[in-house]
């Protein structure tokens, strides 16, 4: 299987960073590793420092995506999944955290080796895998002005539920 590489800059702003890797060949996003320990109470949202900044090429956008066991197998989510890393951002690389955990929770604090979704306190420990990122091409949009939609591409009808569940 052939890719398409595209060059990204990457700078190491913490002693403790680990830089993004692919697990396997094939994948399309990149692991992203905790570069300092950080609490996230129930309620909260918590930003998880990476170590690293990156300059993205004109055209492209880093997506920052949740890990799919941990939106399983804990109630932490990345709030604005799937964020977007602009080619012009230039600080260092954070994942913005929350926990969804409900009112009853554990008072242990756990981690996210912890896989049966239990509601608590979750410490991300420096060199979790917290996160994917994944390079995406962005055109840019070109708005041309028109009386009506419809006219252009037509109608489907419908939205937000119109096709039901079956």
């Amino acid at each position: 299987m052939s890719f398409n590489e595209v060059e990204i800059l990457i700078e190491i702003c913490r002693q403790e960073a680990v830089l993004p890797t692919y697990a396997n060949s094939g994948d399309a996003g990149m692991d992203v590793y905790a570069a300092e320990e950080v609490l996230i109470r129930p309620g909260e949202t918590a930003v998880v420092p990476t170590g690293f900044k990156v300059a993205i090429p004109d055209g492209y956008e880093i997506q920052v995506r949740p890990r799919s066991g941990i939106s399983l197998k804990t109630p932490l989510r990345i709030s604005n999944s799937p964020g977007t890393i602009d080619c012009g951002f230039r600080d260092e690389v954070g994942i913005i955290m929350s926990n969804s955990s409900s009112g009853n929770y554990v008072e242990n604090i756990l981690t996210i080796d912890n896989k049966d979704n239990i509601h608590g306190i979750y410490k991300i420990r420096k060199g979790d895998r917290v996160a994917q990122i994944v390079l995406q091409v962005v055109p840019r949009i070109k708005f041309k002005l028109t009386n009506s939609v419809n006219e252009a591409v037509g109608n489907r009808g419908g939205g937000f539920g119109s096709t039901g569940t079956r």
